[in-house]
């Protein structure tokens, strides 16, 4: 577990100095020429960074180990981290749908240079193999931080492309399309929010993670178990807990209980790699019950 959190903190580390490079260049120049897509573009971007540093945080704090108050351990403050990069998303939005509503009252025509779209270009590039890179890692790594981080980049490419269009437009004399565009970028990034927030949701809120009937079918293949039921599960990527209980033979031995039981546990991490934790719940099987397995 250790190994894997100093994994995704090298990854934000790297993305963060990536990310503020990008903002850097699109906030400056954007600002220089008056271009308000370009602009917003541009803190999409560094939001980008700051994204990296709340998720370094989070990461930081959820790597420490179980203590006397967080017996489970501090995992879940990844995905605190997660939902507030959410939060960060939908701030962005607001405000670049409040510029841009500024903008169609004042009429102003921005300026647009070759260097323009070199610079928008040159970004873009940079944000595409940023998300294949963290999307990657946050898969291999099992990080909800990197897979949300990913995502944030990822909706930087569309509003990159739309600025790399708002600027066409502006040149061919149509300046009006710049604000437009700004309030679609807006929804864009309203969305990528949105869809971080209602995942990350689920875990804050216990919901179930796996199908129960699969769990089911996978521990009545283990030998001595008769029957399973009061499937739960919780958690996130990387970190499901399941519990469950096994019903076996009321006579058996508890020391041949406890085996069926841990090989349950071993099965069900084997079959699942997000799963870090089982309980297993025995419980002695009537004789009738026993009866109808033998004979099925």
């Amino acid at each position: 577990m250790m190994h894997r959190f100093k994994k995704v903190q090298q990854v934000l580390v790297l993305v963060l100095f990536l990310n503020l490079a990008v903002a850097f260049a699109k906030i400056i120049y954007g600002t220089l020429t008056s271009t308000l897509s370009m602009t917003a573009d541009g803190y999409h971007s560094l939001f980008d960074g700051i994204s990296n540093i709340v998720g370094l945080v989070g990461i930081f704090i959820a790597s420490r180990p179980p203590d006397r108050e967080h017996p489970y351990g501090h995992q879940k403050y990844e995905t605190v981290a997660s939902i507030f990069i959410a939060v960060l998303l939908l701030f962005v939005s607001f405000e670049i749908f409040q510029n841009a509503l500024h903008r169609f009252l004042l009429q102003s025509t921005p300026g647009v240079t070759p260097l323009s779209f070199i610079i928008m270009l040159g970004t873009m590039g940079v944000n595409y193999m940023v998300t294949r890179y963290e999307q990657g890692k946050g898969v291999a790594l099992r990080s909800q931080v990197l897979i949300a981080d990913s995502m944030h980049t990822k909706s930087d490419i569309y509003v990159s492309f739309s600025v790399i269009v708002s600027l066409f437009a502006i040149k061919f004399g149509f300046p009006l399309l710049d604000p437009l565009i700004a309030l679609f970028i807006s929804i864009i990034i309203f969305r990528a929010g949105f869809r971080i927030m209602k995942e990350n949701s689920r875990v804050l809120l216990d919901m179930s993670r796996l199908e129960e009937d699969e769990i089911c079918r996978l521990v009545m293949g283990v030998d001595g178990v008769l029957d399973c039921h009061k499937i739960r599960t919780r958690g996130g990527m990387g970190d499901i807990r399941i519990d469950l209980h096994v019903l076996v033979q009321p006579d058996m031995p508890l020391e041949d209980a406890h085996i069926i039981a841990h090989r349950v546990s071993k099965m069900l991490k084997a079959e699942y790699e997000d799963v870090s934790d089982v309980v297993v719940h025995l419980e002695p099987a009537s004789p009738q019950g026993s009866n109808s397995k033998k004979t099925s």
